[in-house]
């Protein structure tokens, strides 16, 4: 294995500032204030480090609650709240409310915007109501609301400057995820897997919302926007009607490949990174094919959205290994040589950290042990096989075939890790990553496609990874530099917290019990927890006001781990077989919704 070694945080700084294509200059200059946090993933290149440093390894144990606050919504609260200048702006999960606080007057509500949704597209969301957050731009909040509407927000008044539709519900379409400004244009996906929605990335006027650009994930070349000469896999084109091809017949108009996780942007190359869903449906006896381009990461021009590269993780998905996950641009030297870099923990188990500039694969192993499904992914450039994960027979669903229940698969459908993003410090070279430590069975059935109702096809069971330590997830350290863990925490449950790392050398995470966590960076040894009202699966962020620095999280039980207890489900296989999974979670927590902000006295 080739050693990578990191830049220094300044080099990673300056390589984002000093950009030829030039970002949104107000996002730009946002995110590299720390003072500040004005997208959900930190900065564009989706590390989730501050520079703040107040509090250290050394104080972080007398963190105290500074003031909270009740969002009135009791579901599954992602995301982050988002803090420019003096104002915090917080949002829920359905309905999707949006608070602006006055920080300067003990969080009293400036504007809250309230839209009126048809409560209908509750049951056609997957899984849980949750929303991942807000996001900031000259002058502007936006949200992207359940109902796939688009909306941007005057960030003084709240009041709606412009709406545009993304999708239909009645379809299947709906949306959980954040947006991302670049440039002049807002970038927004859609998800819908789960009922044969055929999904996309569009590009919105960040000014007007008329619609600029709009990439399928799979189907004709003129909709995916690739050059079948110029677009590159693992550096070679990927030919003329490489998605077509992938698909029988027209099985491709309800192929899923949904794109309701992150998206970062590297302003020097000016290319927007993403990953697609699933193929549907979870049948995969029923989809012959490699099924591209679910599955996979996009490099795309921000401008056109044309693809520069893809890169196809999981093949003709068996599994419900969903590719989208963050993806992660770090600055780092290979053999002696500046690399610019992406590593993507994926659903599949398996850490990868490609060029981000050619599509180049350099690292791909697993990020947890337990991981069994596939032996590893083809490293050998001359293998027919190469870049391709090789799977383990058993552990085939396709193999094992319809009504057939193939058992002890891991990880489960949820993925080693899934939405929750990791963080990466500068300082350490370390990603911290949380993750999910739970196996599966799992049961395909045949399944015909009705417009707006789900297409699913399997029925899953769920359960902590066997001859383990009992619990369902820990919280690593990882290498990217070789693919390897250089700590872990066990937790009890999944961690479906995103994690926050700080130049105060300490990394932050949020459990599914409900606690806040501090460990220090560098061993990962516990420094600070507290118990919040209910369990957290929002993401933890910084800031500072009147010169102190303050950490935050939301919290309120749900997502696809905490859907039993956010949606009232008992039926052990209900939610996608989490329920049953996670039915001891009940046993320590319970519905709420609640900032809570923390600062050391």
């Amino acid at each position: 294995m080739r050693r990578l070694l990191v830049l220094t945080a300044a080099a990673v700084v300056t390589a984002f500032a000093g950009a030829p294509a030039r970002a949104n200059d107000s996002v730009l200059k946002l995110t590299q204030d720390p003072n500040q946090w004005a997208l959900q993933t930190g900065d564009y290149a989706n590390t989730r480090f501050s520079k703040l440093k107040q509090i250290t390894a050394d104080n972080v144990g007398k963190l105290q609650v500074a003031w909270s606050f009740s969002t009135g919504v009791l579901r599954g609260h992602e995301g982050s709240p988002l803090v420019v200048g003096d104002v915090m702006y917080v949002h829920t999960p359905f309905p999707n409310i949006v608070y602006a606080l006055d920080l300067k007057n003990e969080g009293k509500i400036i504007w809250k915007y309230e839209p009126k949704q048809d409560p209908n597209v509750i049951p056609v969301m997957c899984c849980d109501t949750v929303n991942r957050g807000l996001a900031y731009a000259d002058g502007k909040v936006f949200l992207h609301q359940a109902d796939t509407k688009v909306v941007a927000l005057d960030a003084q008044n709240g009041k709606v400057l412009w709406s545009a539709v993304n999708g239909d519900p009645k379809k299947g379409e709906t949306n959980t995820a954040t947006v991302i400004p670049v440039k002049d244009k807002l970038l927004v996906g859609i998800s819908g897997g789960e009922f044969g929605v055929r999904c996309h990335m569009t590009a919105y006027d960040l000014n007007s919302g008329k619609q600029i650009w709009r990439a399928y994930s799979i189907g004709p070349d003129s909709d995916i926007l690739v050059d079948p000469e110029k677009t590159t896999e693992l550096g070679k084109p990927v030919g003329k009607d490489s998605s077509l091809k992938t698909w029988q017949g027209d099985q491709w108009k309800t192929g899923g490949g949904c794109t309701w996780g992150w998206y970062s942007y590297d302003p020097q190359t000016n290319l927007v990174y993403y990953g697609s869903g699933n193929p549907s449906t979870w049948n995969p006896k029923q989809r012959p094919g490699d099924n591209k381009w679910s599955m996979t990461v996009f490099a795309r021009d921000a401008d056109t959205g044309v693809a520069k590269w893809v890169y196809q993780m999981t093949p003709h998905d068996e599994w419900d290994y969903d590719g989208v996950n963050e993806m992660i641009l770090v600055d780092q030297k290979i053999d002696n040589k500046d690399r610019s870099l992406l590593v993507h923990f994926d659903r599949n188990g398996f850490g990868y950290t490609l060029d981000r500039k050619t599509g180049e694969l350099l690292v791909a192993e697993k990020y947890d042990p337990a991981v069994n499904w596939a032996t590893k992914v083809d490293m050998d450039r001359n293998s027919p096989t190469y870049g391709r994960p090789l799977v383990v027979g058993r552990y085939s669903t396709e193999k094992g075939g319809e009504d057939t229940n193939t058992t002890g698969i891991c990880p489960a459908a949820l993925g080693t890790k899934d939405q929750q993003p990791a963080a990466f410090s500068p300082d350490t070279g370390l990603f911290y990553v949380p993750t999910n430590h739970v196996c599966m069975d799992y049961e395909p059935f045949r399944v015909s496609y009705t417009p707006g109702q789900p297409f699913v096809g399997a029925t899953l069971s769920m359960f902590p990874a066997p001859n383990s330590h009992g619990g369902m997830g820990n919280f690593i350290a990882w290498d990217a530099r070789q693919g390897k863990i250089v700590w872990s925490n066990k937790e009890q449950f999944s961690v479906w917290s995103g994690a926050l790392a700080t130049a105060g050398g300490v990394v932050f995470y949020g459990t599914l019990e409900g606690y806040l966590k501090a460990v220090d960076a560098k061993t990962g040894k516990e420094l600070y927890k507290f118990k919040t009202p209910s369990g957290i699966i929002g993401n933890v962020m910084t800031y500072t006001h009147q010169g102190k620095q303050y950490v935050a999280v939301l919290s309120g039980v749900g997502g696809w781990a905490g859907i039993g207890l956010a949606a009232g489900l008992n039926d052990p296989n209900a939610g996608l077989g989490a329920v049953g999974g996670y039915a001891a979670l009940s046993n320590y927590t319970a519905l709420g919704g609640q900032l809570t902000v923390f600062a050391v006295p």
